[in-house]
Order: C-alpha cells, then sequence, then structure tokens
C-alpha cells in the first residue's frame, strides 16, 4: 500500500506500510526551512486510520539537502509518537540527524525530570532521596575496599605514583595550611579560655581554665576545628581537581594508558591528609593552649609560669595520643569524601559544583558522627 503525500518546493513524504504494524516514511528532495513541509498532522492521521500500525520507520536516501527544517519535523514527529505511545525507529536517518535527535530528546526528558522534581511532594522527595543513598552505599563501600587495596600495594612497592607528586600535595595539605588553622585556633582557644575564666572566676578557681583549655583543645577540640577547616579547604580540593579531571576525561585517559587513578590519583591524597592532620591537630592544641595563656595574662592577672605548670598537671601523654589519633581519623574521612565525590562527579561544569559541595557536606557529617562516636567509645574505656 503506498500513499504520496504533498509536495512542495521538491520536498516529498511518501508513506508505506512495509508490514503490518510498521510504517514506513521515505524523504526525497530537499528539506530545509525555507522550503514548504509536509505537517506531521497528516502521518499521524495515517496511524488513526490504521489501527494495527505501531511503528515508524523511515528511508531518508532521496533527499537531496537537509537543514534544521528536517530536524523540527523529525522532533514534532517523535513527540505525537511519544504521545501517542508508538514506536519511533531513527535506523535510517542520517547520522547526524540521529544525533541531533537524541540531543534535543536528552534535553526535552531533563526539562521534564525538572518539572517532576518540582511537583513532586514531601513523601516523594524523601522516598528518592532514601533510595539515592541506598544506591549510593554500595559505590561509597567499592571505592573504600579500592582505597585499602591501593593502600596495600603501596606498602608492597607495586603502587603507580610518583613521589614528587605525593610530596607536593602533602606540601599543600600540610604546611600551606598552617595559617588559616593557626588563626581558627587562636580564636578558639581565646574564646575558651575567656568564657572559661569568667565562669571559674566566681570561686576564685581561674587558675583551672589551664586545665579546660589544655585538655580541650588537645583532646577535642583542636583536631575537630582542623578537620572542619581542612573540610572546606582541602576536601573540596580534592573533589573540584578530580571532578575536573573526569570533565576533562583526563582519569579515562589514565585508565587508557594502563595507570590506576587510585594509585596516582586517589592514594597520594588519602596518604598526605592522613600524615598531616595529626601533626596539624596538635599544632591546633598547641596554638589554643597559647591563646589561653594570653587570655590568662592579660584579663586575669595569671602569671605565664603558673600557667604552664597548671597545664602541665592536667595534659597526660593519653590526651595527646587521642587528639592526635581523632586527628588521623578525620584525615580519612576527609580524604575519602573529596575523592569519592571527585571520582563520582559527572560531564559538566554544574556536576563539578555539585561534587565540591557534596564533598564539603560529607566530610563535615562524617567527623561529627565520628567524634560523637570515638567520644562516647573513649569515655565507657575510660581512656
Amino acid at each position: 500500500m503506498t500513499a504520496q503525500d504533498n509536495t512542495h518546493n521538491n520536498s516529498t513524504l511518501e508513506l508505506k506500510t512495509t508490514d503490518a504494524v510498521s510504517l514506513q516514511l521515505v524523504f526525497s528532495g530537499s528539506w530545509c526551512l525555507r522550503d514548504e513541509l509536509p505537517s506531521v498532522e497528516a502521518v499521524m492521521k495515517k496511524f488513526a486510520s490504521a489501527s494495527k500500525l505501531e511503528r515508524i520507520t523511515f528511508s531518508t536516501d532521496g533527499i537531496t539537502r537537509w537543514d534544521s527544517g528536517l530536524l523540527v519535523f523529525l522532533s514534532k514527529l517523535y513527540r505525537s509518537c511519544e504521545l501517542s505511545q508508538l514506536q519511533f525507529v531513527p535506523d535510517g536517518l542520517p547520522s547526524g540527524v540521529r544525533k541531533l535527535l537524541d540531543l534535543a530528546s536528552s534535553s526535552s526528558a531533563s526539562k521534564d525530570t525538572t518539572r517532576r522534581d518540582q511537583k513532586e511532594n514531601l513523601l516523594s522527595h524523601v522516598g528518592n532521596v532514601t533510595l539515592d543513598t541506598i544506591e549510593a552505599v554500595p559505590a561509597a563501600l567499592h571505592f573504600l575496599g579500592e582505597s585499602l587495596k591501593s593502600m596495600a600495594r603501596l606498602v608492597t612497592g607495586e603502587a603507580q605514583y610518583t613521589v614528587s607528586e605525593l610530596l607536593y600535595i602533602i606540601q599543600q595539605v600540610g604546611p600551606k595550611a598552617l595559617p588559616i588553622v593557626s588563626l581558627i585556633s587562636f580564636l578558639v582557644g581565646l574564646i575558651l579560655a575567656y568564657m572559661g575564666a569568667l565562669q571559674l572566676e566566681r570561686f576564685g578557681a581561674q587558675i583551672y581554665v589551664a586545665d579546660l583549655v589544655g585538655i580541650a583543645m588537645v583532646r577535642e577540640v583542636g583536631a575537630l576545628m582542623t578537620a572542619i577547616i581542612m573540610a572546606g579547604r582541602t576536601g573540596a580540593a580534592y573533589a573540584a581537581e578530580l571532578g575536573t579531571m573526569q570533565v576533562n576525561e583526563e582519569i579515562d585517559a589514565f585508565q587508557t594508558l594502563g595507570i590506576s587513578p587510585m594509585d596516582y590519583l586517589v592514594m597520594p591524597r588519602l596518604l598526605a591528609l592522613t600524615l598531616m592532620m595529626p601533626l596539624l591537630s596538635l599544632y591546633a592544641g598547641l596554638v589554643g593552649i597559647a591563646a589561653g595563656v594570653f587570655v590568662a595574662v592579660t584579663v586575669f592577672d595569671l602569671s605565664v609560669y603558673e600557667y604552664y605548670q597548671q597545664t602541665l598537671r592536667a595534659l597526660n601523654f593519653t590526651h595527646v595520643t587521642v587528639g592526635m589519633m581523632k586527628g588521623t581519623l578525620y584525615g580519612v574521612l576527609i580524604a575519602l569524601a573529596g575523592c569519592l565525590r571527585g571520582i563520582q562527579c559527572g560531564r559538566s561544569a554544574q556536576a563539578v559544583g555539585q561534587a565540591t559541595t557534596s564533598a564539603v557536606v560529607t566530610s563535615i557529617v562524617s567527623i561529627v558522627v565520628a567524634a560523637s562516636l570515638t567520644t562516647i567509645i573513649l569515655q565507657k574505656l575510660d581512656i
């Protein structure tokens, strides 16, 4: 069966039923915007008149030239087929047209998804977040396993990395972080000392501000504040660096060359932060104690020697060890979160921003949860 549709300026569309369920559109002539092209409605009427037809196929060998006019016609036809639940088979179209149609359909699908997201209710949103979280757990566990394997290869000397790159990353996360860590730790120590001494002064026990500041900064607050600083500074940088490499397909290039991205990119960053965080935490504690000395001497008329002796009596090796242990744990969590989000980054500039934000949020949440759990466990163990 053959039907001839209207022909204008050499734009010809012929409708053929190739079998009981298929309708073939045969294109010939010029299909440009300046031509008067056939209408989509004529094709859809053909389907309406034949209830058994289920799919549309194409033959474009007769097209002499085409531009976006052909794409507009096919896009309208594609949408009409979706609404009518008909199968659109683009195999017979030129490759350039198929690529443009794929691009147009993906853009349309993205808009539809955005509209659905805007309309979804609270219960649907909670359900979607829960499902996304459940799906993310296996990926995170797989990444953790690969990181452990990479560290094992480092121990056995089989890891693919460069020492110069590792030293550069250590410099970035260690010495170059000292100014911001110093500032925040000094201010936090200042606040702790001032508020603590105000309360202790009521009982004439302001000397014990040395105990408060020393134990708090060395054991808990120094490591915690350093971790939050490094989550925003270094964790975000890890995610942005690896995310940008993902966008530029540099990570794919490493895999093509037989270089493990886990060894070359993730492991040095994980190792650098794991080595530097306990030292930065100890440094933050010392800066906080110095801030306590400043407040005690300038505001509450305590001598430096008194404060020093009281701090030595309050602190012991256990407090220092706990603080450095927590710093190490926080460093591992920050590095894993930053590298994971960077590796999982999509292929757009927007995805890099999302990966960076997600890395910071994941790091801080992990730090707070780890801080709570370790504090409770150590208290239960009387450590």
